[in-house]
């Protein structure tokens, strides 16, 4: 020893540490190993003498530095057993370097070697990094020239130096205490090259893919271009990813990998430490492992050979610095490790190279090439389980015990699924059964992950040390700061020696740069460090709340949609919830020195962060995550909260699941009430995880659509299927299932006799497979779908499936086109052992049976059919149930098999369509089709176009099927139903390019149809038969009978051949109408529907009349001929009318040009006398010219029969020609005729030829006032008695006063209305004699102060003008004056009416006379302080006997209260006034008292209205004040007003004297019970009062009830309004008790009324003789609506709405509304009827005569419920309207149902007008 060593005691220190460790050589030796892990111990190894070999460990130790010799120390004392003095003593020595002798520091420096992690005892291995050296380069030295020899002698020697570095630091090639290595399971991701898709092998053996274990060999397909050469291995947390990679090396240096001469294994973990640029050889010798000599020999050897290079990069999820994907360097560049791992895949660095690289889940870098082969490892199945656990075991006692053990515990048993769980079950089994004595029971079983990693704990240290918080806190920085690998500065040395002691911590060597290195720590996998965070945050004081929170997330792992890096922190939630659960408290309680409480609250704390996240909507890899942590809890509360979150369709998509996965899903599942449906679609699955699903009975559907799914995920699924009780749909699509596959599902099916679906499609199934699992449809009684699409299959197993399809009773459509097959089926009513008979051995009379009750749909597209197929096709149909669709389109049956079928379809029972499309069918082969389908009397339509490969036979249902549906179409029939008893047939030969020549036989093909009379519709459009086609056609019309219609449309036919086919109007009895589109070739003969069954029978009235709708008059059924887009000249008109003179009449012409000569409208008009049948022209769409208007008024007058003419905007003429038996007059309108002031006189002096001008139309003109005054001139010598309109003429104020100067001269006169603004109205009406009384109103005429003087004049000189509005018209308050000033009359009477200031006001002439009438005053939106002096003065003058005074929306508040002393004035100047109205105005207190005070000598008032005014408290008791000393008040009005308290009491003293009263309105007050009460107390009082309005005033019951009891004592009340208050059902049966005998109107809506209440109040209206409006809506009346025996005989309004009257209480409803004949409406808004409620109103509307609105918005009726009420409509009740808004009818049956009935009224907003109610 070293003289200068210090002495303690008798001893130096260092003698007795070497003493101490003599005897602990081995333990030593594994010591410095963990502590410098790459040192070369074979030179100490040399040394004899134990004394010297342990200096020099020690010197080993001492040369680290003093972080690392103090962690050695506390370990020493920690491991050995230490005499307590030398303990202290060597503790008391920490970071005293001179305390140790200098011998120790002369030991021989370690080189050192491949930095290479040592072997950790949980089996995951780690890389290396390091720096790049600035002062040495990667070459050779420049004098020695290498030769090839020598550089291939370096280059072995290096790669037996890789070989042997790998062996020593790899060993085994996987870790552990049990030397234990099961191979995990590996599955292919995509279609790649290195394995077949259905083949794979571990070690030889041959699986199939989804449980495909591959040999090492198998993960490197060495036949591959190089730009393929990449693998990538993706698995999840505790997988055996790095320890997969790290068996590689290990086999690799053994020989096995013979194809790769290097392999490099870096880890990205170390390689993010690295923040410089590296190139290649830098990455490779520098951070790996240096050759001894030649280092640039030996990269160009492996450039040269880089195709036998393998780099293995571990941990690509954990890269930092993500590239893009164009990121990459050269050869000789440099750039982060990641770029250079970028170049690798890419080829641009060692091109040729192979890679493999392992990553969780996720996102994955771009730098990844697209072709790069993905490898899922997805842990142990059961059987790799078993495996492991004996091989754990081996040689121990306990291995069959430990299997036993495990197997027991359903928990654990999923838990080892996982391998790094697996290891640590086996790991705590051993600890348990090595720690229990023989017999004893071991300890309690575990549930959850985080109960594994406590029990491992605990089984290295039985009582928790205090070192796991130390632990702890550095897990949880770590994963704050994204750290994985510490320092020793990083951990405390007693945590330090901790963490190695207990196998907890590895140590690996990082080089940093290559002239320095570090020993770098890490957690034994990166979940225990999770775990130690996790109990950290639990177990920690200074820990909060929010703390917690921020962990307790859930992580998202979309594959390609989550950021570029995973978090670290994957299963911290997971362990946080773990941890909470109650079976972890008394360990968190030792853990952190606290008692039970303080860490039940933590845990609670946790339990309420977890059940938050349950109550969110989340998806897919969220949901897994909760359920994870659901599941470590084991709260079943928080179980069943999340299980009832959940969604009913829980969709996972596009991310891994593994059997864990599922286990967490199924557990939460358990607690769940409601089935809920799983869909699994493009994830890639574990093969055995269907198995976690055994027993979950709460799913409904369960689908698969991945192509991950092969022969063992089915196998495996087969096992589940059975204990599945409740799954109904099952949909495994897109998978790699075969033959083998097949026979497992096929013998778990029938043990699932509830399945509804069964979907196996794009599986690729062959006739084998389809057929057998066709057989076991006798197994599925309740199946209802059969999906096997994309399958292989043949015509024979076709065929057979056709005759499965036929025979088995339960299938209802089989539906087959190219890749499509599905099976559609009726699920039956007998149980499954009734139905085990075979398909193929079907009984006759139970097939007949069947065939009655059932019809089937035959789809069979594209299937390559032929003739001898179809021969087979019709003995399989011709004895099966009827056919509701046979669909053979696509396949090549050509004219015989289509004859065939057509020939066949008769004995086949069709009942809708057979569909031949696409069938190769031939022109010569049509007639064949049309003579076969003669026989078929079912047939309605067949439809062939040889253009469109189109051939489809339509046929009528039987009978007893279509008597529901004509029902149901019944009252669609705007005229009349067919009589015949079998509906017309209609054939369509489209588009096949007949000519002329093909007619005859088509013709006779046809004669068929025609002999059975039942022909109806022809169509030939789009074919070739021009002009010499159509007239053949017409020629044989008449031997086809009878039609309905006959389209030859498309057809090229001239104007000559239109001109033929027009004979047919007079020479076929069948054609009414004649439709011809010349341009588009659009021609249609069309006849009656009416009356075809009548021509039928060889009967034709000359006029047929069809059955007629309700409010339709009735009338004559015209013929009609409409050209349209043809240019027609005089000599085709005259041609055309010759034509048309043969026609029976009536007849309307419809006509349309582009334009039509004068010459050409002349020789039309010219024809017209000889068409005496003609009832309308139409010239639509046709431009004329300027002198058409004078040709159409000269026909008026030449033509007596002319009704109406009307011609508009030069490009729409009508003429209406009258029969006999109509009244006299013509109706002429001229509108946008462009007609000026010089046209008006020609106009007119055609005109004047007339007889009787009933309407003169000539808006939209020029004519100006010029016009207007030259029409006025003419006006009397005008014979017109109706409407003159001449709006929209540019009409000025200069013509309105032309228009008053000529009234005097125009006694005819009866009204007339200008508007000069937007709308540009002027219409004046005249009538046939001389009015007394003419109205004029003006709108927006600017009239101005220059107008006044002419005004005034004109009104008196108009004697016969007794109305004048004037409407916007600019009079101000001074106009007004002045107007009223100037007009002087000689007598009679004048109604003035002014919208600007709403001044409504009798005047009489002469003035010195007074009006003994009552006069009125209205003034509304007036400012009184405008000329104020002026109007007062002149309103005295006029209105001095004013009876009433209404003043709405003024402004009372002004400053000097002006106005209100104005009104004062102005009412003390009425003496007579007895009515006086102030409403919505804003008067201020001041204002109110001079009101008052103007009032209060009117003692002789009988109305008051102060409603909706803005006062305060002070100015509703100024507006009381008014009612003293007004005896004789009839009506008051205070609603809208603050009255309470002091306003109140006066109110009520003021009606106690009113013995008059008839109407108190005092609603929305509120004034409580309290005013209630006392207007209880008066209202006896009151004997007149006939109405009474309490609406909305905060009454409750207390108030209620004697309110009620004082409506009682007030017999001559005829309307009670006291809705809107919660009174309640006692105030209703006091209410009931004794209602006034002259009640007309109650409502009580919204009043807290029950069944009860309703009830009785039903009972007291019935047989009212008097009651007119019910209204009880917003009433939670239920089943207690009131129901009527006696009938209400006056009652017009019944208001039910939003009262939650169901169907059955509707019935009584209904029938109490018949008893109300007088119903005008009633309200069913907002309730819960259906169709049953439905039925039973369209039952009773056609007894209802004078029902005109019925409201049902928002309730349930369905399609069923509308039709019923169209059809009660249609049978003549005269409802205008029935509101449907917001019900369950799709809109497009809405649309169409409003369109054939326009009473039902589906729109948001109601459109119809509807009649005020009361006054």
């Amino acid at each position: 020893m070293d003289p200068d060593s210090p002495h303690l005691g008798s001893e130096n220190l260092c003698d007795l540490l070497v003493r101490l460790l003599i005897t602990k050589q081995e333990w030593l030796r594994a010591k410095v190993k963990f502590f410098i892990p790459d040192v070369d111990l074979a030179s100490s190894d040399k040394v004899s003498d134990p004394v010297q070999r342990v200096i020099l460990q020690l010197g080993e130790l001492k040369a680290q530095g003093p972080a690392t010799w103090q962690s050695f120390i506390h370990w020493v004392c920690m491991d050995l057993e230490v005499p307590l003095d030398l303990e202290v003593r060597l503790l008391s020595t920490w970071g005293q370097d001179d305390e140790f002798p200098k011998l120790l520091e002369t030991g021989e420096e370690s080189q050192p070697g491949p930095q290479q992690p040592h072997g950790e005892a949980w089996g995951w291995g780690v890389g290396e990094s390091g720096l790049k050296r600035p002062c040495q380069r990667c070459e050779s030295s420049p004098r020695r020239k290498h030769c090839r020899k020598h550089r291939l002698e370096l280059a072995q020697t290096y790669l037996q130096l890789l070989r042997t570095s790998a062996l020593q630091h790899y060993g085994d090639g996987f870790p552990g205490p049990g030397k234990v290595y099961v191979p995990p399971i590996l599955q292919w991701s995509r279609a790649t090259v290195p394995l077949d898709t259905q083949e794979g092998a571990v070690l030889g053996n041959p699986k199939t893919e989804d449980g495909s274990d591959l040999s090492i060999q198998d993960l490197f397909n060495f036949k591959t271009p190089k730009s393929s050469r990449v693998t990538v291995l993706l698995g999840k947390a505790g997988m055996g990813k790095t320890t997969l990679a790290r068996r590689l090396c290990h086999k690799w240096a053994d020989g096995h990998l013979d194809h790769f001469q290097a392999l490099f294994l870096f880890e990205f973990r170390q390689l993010n430490l690295i923040t410089h640029l590296l190139t290649l050889p830098q990455l490779l010798f520098d951070l790996y492992l240096r050759p001894e000599s030649g280092p640039d020999a030996v990269f160009q050897y492996l450039e040269e050979n880089a195709n036998r290079v393998l780099l293995i990069f571990d941990g690509l999820d954990e890269a930092l610095h993500p590239c893009s994907s164009m990121e990459a360097v050269g050869p000789s560049g440099s750039g982060p490790a990641l770029t250079l791992f970028s170049s690798l895949c890419r080829g641009t660095l060692l091109p040729g190279c192979w890679v493999m690289t392992t990553s969780r889940p996720g996102k994955l870098p771009a730098c990844l090439p697209k072709e790069a082969a993905m490898v899922h490892m997805w842990g142990f199945d059961q059987l790799r389980v078993e495996e492991y656990v004996n091989h754990y075991f081996s040689d121990q006692p306990s291995q069959g015990v430990a299997l036993t053990e495990l197997l027991a515990n359903r928990h654990l048993r999923s838990m080892c699924v996982v391998p790094a769980l697996c290891q640590i079950a086996c790991l705590c089994l051993h600890h348990q059964f090595s720690a229990s004595l023989p017999g004893q029971s071991v300890a309690p079983p575990l549930s959850t992950m985080t109960q594994l990693y406590m029990q491992m704990l605990l089984s290295c240290m039985p009582r928790p040390a205090t070192s796991l918080v130390g632990l702890g806190e550095v897990a949880l920085s770590g994963l704050e700061t994204g750290k994985v690998i510490f320092y020793d500065r990083d951990i405390p040395p007693p945590v330090m020696a901790f963490g190695a002691t207990h196998n907890l911590l590895t140590s690996f060597c990082i080089r940093t740069s290559p002239g320095h290195q570090e020993t770098g720590y890490a957690f034994a996998h990166f979940s225990l460090q999770e775990f130690f965070a996790a109990l950290h945050l639990m177990t920690s004081p200074t820990v909060d709340k929010a703390t917690l929170a921020r962990h307790v997330i859930l992580n998202s792992h979309w594959v390609l949609r989550t950021k570029a890096r995973l978090g670290l922190a994957d299963h911290l939630p997971t362990f946080l919830a773990g941890l909470a659960s109650h079976t972890c408290r008394p360990f968190l309680s030792q853990v952190a020195q606290q008692d039970e409480t303080w860490v039940g609250t933590r845990q609670a704390a946790v339990v309420q962060l977890v059940s938050k996240l349950a109550t969110r909507k989340l998806k897919g890899p969220k949901v897994v995550e909760l359920c994870h942590c659901v599941a470590e809890t084991l709260e079943p509360e928080l179980a069943s909260l999340t299980a009832k979150n959940l969604p009913d369709q829980l969709p996972f998509h596009n991310f891994p699941l593994t059997y864990t996965d599922l286990t967490a899903l199924a557990s939460v599942l358990e607690h769940r009430a409601t089935p809920i449906h799983l869909e699994f679609e493009g994830c890639p699955l574990e093969p055995h995880c269907p198995k976690a699903l055994v027993d979950c009975r709460q799913v409904e559907t369960l689908s698969f659509k991945s192509r991950k799914c092969g022969d063992n995920f089915a196998e495996v699924l087969s096992r589940s299927l059975p204990t599945m009780g409740s799954l109904k749909k099952l949909r495994l699509a897109g998978s790699k299932i075969t033959a083998r596959g097949i026979s497992h599902l096929v013998q778990a099916l029938p043990l699932c006799p509830q399945l509804e679906e069964v979907s196996l499609q794009d599986n690729q199934l062959k006739d084998q497979e389809v057929l057998s699992i066709v057989q076991i449809l006798p197994s599925l009684p309740r199946l209802q779908k059969l999906d096997l699409s994309h399958s292989n299959f043949s015509i024979s197993t076709l065929l057979f499936l056709v005759k499965v399809a036929v025979t088995w009773p339960t299938v209802r459509a089989l539906q087959v086109r190219e890749a499509e097959l599905i099976f559609l089926l009726s699920p039956s009513t007998e149980t499954a052992a009734d139905l085990q008979r075979a398909p193929e051995l079907p009984e006759k009379h139970s097939q007949r049976k069947e065939t009655q009750s059932r019809t089937l749909v035959l789809r069979l597209q594209k299937c390559q059919l032929r003739v001898h197929h179809a021969e087979v096709l019709i003995d399989l149909l011709r004895e099966g149930p009827w056919l509701e669709e046979v669909d053979l389109s696509g396949n090549q049956l050509e004219d015989e098999g289509c004859r065939l079928l057509a020939e066949a379809a008769s004995h086949l029972h069709i009942t809708g369509k057979l569909d031949l499309s696409d069938n190769e069918l031939s022109v010569d082969g049509v007639p064949c089709v049309l003579k076969a389908v003669n026989t078929c009397q079912s047939l309605a339509e067949l439809h062939i176009s040889l253009l469109q490969r189109t051939v489809v036979l339509t046929f009528a249902q039987e009978a007893e099927e279509q008597q529901g549906t004509q029902e149901r179409a019944a009252f669609l029939d705007s005229l009349t139903s067919l009589t015949a008893s079998e509906p017309p047939r209609e054939i369509r030969l489209t588009r096949c390019g007949f000519g002329a020549k093909h007619l005859e036989k088509l013709c006779e093909a046809l004669e068929g149809s025609c002999c059975l009379a039942r022909l109806g519709h022809l169509n030939f459009s789009g074919n070739a038969l021009r002009d010499e086609g159509a007239m053949l056609l017409a020629q044989l019309l008449p031997g086809l009978g009878p039609l309905q219609s006959l389209n030859l449309s498309e057809n090229g036919l001239s104007l000559d051949a239109v001109f033929h086919l027009t004979q047919c109007l007079s020479s076929l009895q069948w054609v009414w109408h004649l439709e011809v589109s010349f341009e588009s070739q659009h021609i249609l003969l069309r006849g009656d529907k009416r009356s075809r069954d009548k021509l039928a029978g060889g009967s034709l009235p000359e006029f047929p009349a069809g059955a007629q709708l309700s409010g339709f008059r009735q009338h004559c059924i015209p013929r009609s001929f409409c050209l349209k887009e043809c240019q027609l000249g005089p000599q085709s008109l005259t041609r055309l009318c010759t034509a048309l003179g043969e026609c029976p009449g009536p007849l309307e012409v419809q006509l349309s040009c582009k334009d039509l000569s004068d010459q050409s409208l002349e020789t039309l008009l010219r024809c017209l006398p000889r068409l005496p049948q003609l009832s309308l022209l139409q010239l639509s769409q046709t431009r004329l010219s300027l002198k058409s208007p004078f040709l159409l008024a000269d026909v008026v007058s030449q033509c007596p029969r002319v009704q109406k003419m009307d011609l508009r905007f030069l490009n729409n003429a009508t003429l209406h020609f009258r029969s006999s038996n109509e009244q006299e007059g013509v109706c002429c309108g001229f509108t946008g005729c462009s007609l000026r002031r010089e046209h008006v006189e020609p106009l007119c002096r055609a005109l004047r030829k007339c007889d009787n001008l009933r309407q003169l139309d000539l808006t939209a003109n020029v004519l100006g006032d010029d016009g207007l005054r030259c029409l006025l001139d003419h006006l009397l010598q005008m014979p017109i008695s109706g409407v003159l309109d001449l709006s929209h003429n540019s009409i000025s104020q200069e013509g309105v006063l032309y228009l008053l100067g000529a009234l005097p001269s125009c006694p005819r006169v009866r009204e007339a209305s200008v508007n000069l603004g937007s709308t540009q109205n002027f219409w004046v009406h005249f009538s046939k004699q001389e009015e007394a009384g003419m109205t004029l109103r003006l709108s927006e005429c600017s009239l101005g102060p220059e107008h006044m003087p002419r005004l005034a004049s004109s009104i008196g000189r108009a004697l016969q003008l007794t109305e004048l509005t004037l409407t916007r018209c600019g009079l101000d308050l001074k106009q007004l004056a002045i107007l009223l000033s100037l007009v002087r009359r000689p007598s009679g009477l004048l109604h003035l009416s002014i919208s600007e200031t709403q001044l409504c006001v009798q005047l009489e002439f002469p003035r010195q006379e007074e009006n003994p009438e009552a006069m009125a005053l209205r003034l509304a939106h007036c400012d009184l302080g405008t000329h104020h002096s002026l109007l007062v003065r002149q309103l005295m003058e006029t209105c001095a006997r004013l009876q009433q005074l209404s003043l709405s929306q003024v402004n009372l508040c002004d400053a000097n209260n002006a106005t209100s002393l104005l009104l004062q004035s102005l009412l003390l100047s009425l003496c007579e006034l007895k009515t006086f109205r102030l409403t919505s105005s804003c008067v201020s207190t001041q204002g109110l008292t001079h009101l008052a005070a103007g009032l209060g000598h009117f003692h002789h008032l009988e109305e008051l209205d102060f409603s909706n005014n803005r006062v305060g408290e002070q100015g509703t008791e100024a507006l009381i004040g008014v009612l003293k000393g007004t005896y004789r008040l009839k009506r008051l009005h205070l609603s809208h007003l603050p009255l309470g308290g002091s306003t109140l009491a006066m109110l009520t003293q003021g009606l106690s004297h009113m013995s008059l009263l008839q109407h108190l309105c005092l609603s929305h007050n509120q004034i409580g019970d309290a005013g209630a009460q006392h207007l209880a107390a008066i209202l006896p009082g009151l004997p007149s009062l006939r109405k009474i309005d309490l609406s909305a005033n905060g009454i409750s019951l207390a108030g209620g009830l004697p309110l009620a009891e004082s409506l009682t004592l007030c017999r001559h009340l005829e309307e009670v309004r006291i809705g809107r208050n919660a009174l309640g059902d006692p105030t209703a049966l006091t209410l009931a008790q004794q209602l006034p005998q002259h009640l007309r109107v109650l409502h009580l809506q919204s009043s807290r009324l029950g069944p009860e209440g309703a009830l009785s109040l039903g009972q007291a209206l019935d047989g009212s003789p008097h009651v007119e409006d019910i209204s009880l809506a917003e009433n939670k009346l239920a089943r207690g609506v009131p129901h009527f025996c006696k009938g209400l005989p006056l009652l017009r309004r019944m208001d039910l709405g939003s009262c939650e009257i169901d169907n059955q209480t509707a019935k009584g409803l209904a029938a109490s509304f018949v008893l109300c004949p007088a119903l005008e409406e009633i309200l069913l808004s907002w309730n819960l009827l259906g169709d049953e409620a439905a039925a039973e109103l369209a039952h009773v509307l056609p007894r209802m005569g004078r029902l005109k609105r019925v409201d049902l918005e928002k309730n349930r009726i369905t399609t069923a419920g509308a039709w019923l009420l169209a059809k009660g409509l249609a049978q003549g009740s005269g409802v205008h309207v029935i509101r449907l808004w917001n019900n369950l009818v799709p809109a497009a049956v809405a649309k169409h149902l409003q369109s054939q009935e326009p009473r039902l009224d589906f729109a948001f907003f109601d459109n119809q007008p509807q009649a005020p109610w009361g006054n």
